[in-house]
């Protein structure tokens, strides 16, 4: 199967552009989220490099910010670079745990395949990946317990019709 940006672009500009005013669109080396402002009138999910995954991981966060952050560029969160810090990497963790099961679902949605991303490659320690994965998986689970968020939802059947993907259940999700 084929996961081409342009779809991607395509399938979530169709879903979101009417009723939410923002685009998808493709960026060089840093994705950013941009709110609409005095010269461009609409909202901007900007992903880096034609990366299909790039685009689902900002697409994720853009899902978990609610209405008022969506009114900040990059939606006020704070990024410390990689390099990170022990510490700071349990940080970085504890807000990615939430985007990161977005992102899944919306991998598995497109039948794209999803790694985990500690974002830390240059720390002086490793961070421990399956951990991590393994909290991302419990959220995973926890979003289908509760039902999947609108925006989640609305994106999700988006892609399973693209990509002709049968109804997700949790039991399709495994840690690996």
């Amino acid at each position: 199967m084929t996961h081409a940006y342009q779809d991607l672009i395509k399938i979530f500009n169709d879903t979101f552009l009417c009723g939410y005013n923002t685009k998808l669109e493709l960026g060089e080396d840093e994705p950013i989220y941009l709110p609409a402002d005095d010269t461009t009138p609409y909202h901007r999910i900007v992903f880096a490099r034609g990366f299909y995954a790039s685009a689902l991981h900002e697409i994720a966060h853009w899902c978990v910010a609610g209405p008022k952050r969506r009114l900040l560029e990059d939606f006020g969160y704070w990024y410390e670079p990689d390099g990170r810090t022990e510490q700071v990497q349990a940080e970085f963790e504890k807000v990615e745990i939430r985007p990161q099961a977005y992102e899944w679902i919306l991998s598995m949605s497109a039948g794209f395949p999803f790694t985990v991303s500690c974002d830390n490659l240059n720390g002086d320690f490793e961070p421990d990946r399956l951990a991590f994965m393994d909290k991302v998986h419990k959220e995973v689970e926890s979003i289908f317990q509760q039902g999947l968020p609108l925006r989640v939802k609305l994106l999700s059947d988006a892609l399973r019709d693209h990509y002709q993907i049968a109804e997700l259940s949790f039991e399709q999700f495994e840690v690996k």
